[in-house]
């Protein structure tokens, strides 16, 4: 590379560079006026009204004067200037601004990410406030409602913080804001499925069908909550797959909720044969039930005739069970049940049909 291209990229870069850094510049000393040095302001005290008074007498048309009478050019003047000094001067013009407004510049900086970071940890703190009253109140919320406001009271302060990260660096929020809300409507009206969805949210949070840890069977899917947004509820299934399903689904569905109540009830059906002793297939399957560990005496177990089938009679055993307990009882009663049934001669007779046959007579 050249002299002379080497000379035109350090001035492109410098260009760009004071480009990129001219707005904050621009607005901390509008912002900041200089200070005076101590020696002149007892003479600038003396001599601000005079100043004041020849300023407003100097121009006829009324235009604002320095104090040294001069009028001050307009900004296309300045910006004009400014670039043609960066041009002829780049290194100088980069100098000046590393020596002046550089350190200022890496502390709004700093104080930025100092902002942010600040924002995020009282954030944090102060959901972890909010839900431990929640827990700590009378209101009986739910996982699901205090995960929700945890989170939300973290997220709006952490926004706050940027917000006001942004304006120590000279960004002004208002447009950003006003974009911010147009973009919103715009998208809202666009993700119409979406709000629909964030409104079953709403509902599902207030109404709480479920938790987090309840087994449910939603829209013809049964799952254990492992999680839940305000679009959409994670299951995860008996055999370990992970469900997500919209929550506008699940709130025009019917919601089948199993692990809601401590304890369920069982219900099996076994048949016996036509020839089998009534009575004392109710006493065996009486006795096989009363002697499962985790069934419950009150209310008490029951054995009733329930039908009397083409190739069966079959009776409905009823047992009540922690809701923990609830499958490995009813694969046990199944298990003991049959083993008691071979033992005691009761069988477990197959659908059959009785088939008669009429012999016709060839003459």
């Amino acid at each position: 590379m050249n002299i002379q291209a080497r000379t035109l990229a350090w001035k492109t870069l410098a260009a760009v560079c004071l480009a990129l850094i001219l707005p904050f510049g621009a607005t901390a000393q509008a912002a900041t006026p200089a200070p005076l040095p101590v020696s002149s302001l007892e003479q600038s005290s003396d001599t601000s009204s005079e100043d004041a008074d020849s300023a407003n007498a100097g121009s006829e048309d009324g235009a604002p004067k320095d104090p040294k009478g001069d009028v001050d050019p307009p900004i296309g003047d300045q910006m004009e200037s400014l670039f043609k000094r960066l041009m002829d001067e780049p290194g100088v013009v980069l100098k000046e601004w590393v020596l002046e407004d550089g350190p200022r510049l890496i502390g709004n900086l700093l104080l930025f990410l100092l902002i942010l970071f600040v924002s995020k940890i009282v954030g944090g703190w102060v959901g972890r406030i909010t839900r431990g009253g929640l827990e700590r109140s009378k209101l009986n919320a739910s996982e699901l409602f205090k995960n929700f406001v945890q989170n939300t009271v973290t997220k709006v302060i952490f926004f706050v913080g940027l917000i006001v990260a942004l304006q120590t660096i000279g960004v002004n929020v208002a447009p950003l804001l006003a974009g911010v809300g147009v973009m919103g409507f715009v998208v809202g009206f666009a993700l119409q499925d979406t709000l629909g969805n964030f409104a079953a949210g709403v509902m599902l949070l207030l109404y709480r069908p479920y938790d987090i840890g309840d087994v449910v069977t939603v829209t013809g899917e049964t799952g254990s909550v492992e999680a839940m947004t305000l679009v959409s509820t994670t299951l995860l299934t008996p055999d370990n797959q992970r469900l997500t399903i919209p929550n506008g689904s699940i709130w025009g569905s019917t919601i089948r909720n199993i692990t809601a109540n401590d304890s369920r009830r069982i219900d099996q059906m076994f048949g016996i044969a036509y020839d089998d002793d009534i009575e004392k297939a109710e006493a065996v399957m009486l006795d096989v039930v009363n002697s499962m560990e985790h069934v419950q005496s009150d209310p008490g177990a029951q054995v009733m005739l329930m039908e009397l089938a083409d190739s069966s009679v079959n009776f409905n055993v009823r047992a009540w069970v922690p809701t923990s307990q609830y499958f490995g009882t009813v694969c046990e009663l199944r298990r003991q049940m049959k083993m008691r049934f071979d033992k005691e001669g009761i069988s477990f007779p197959f659908p059959q049909q009785d088939v008669h046959m009429h012999q016709v007579d060839p003459s």
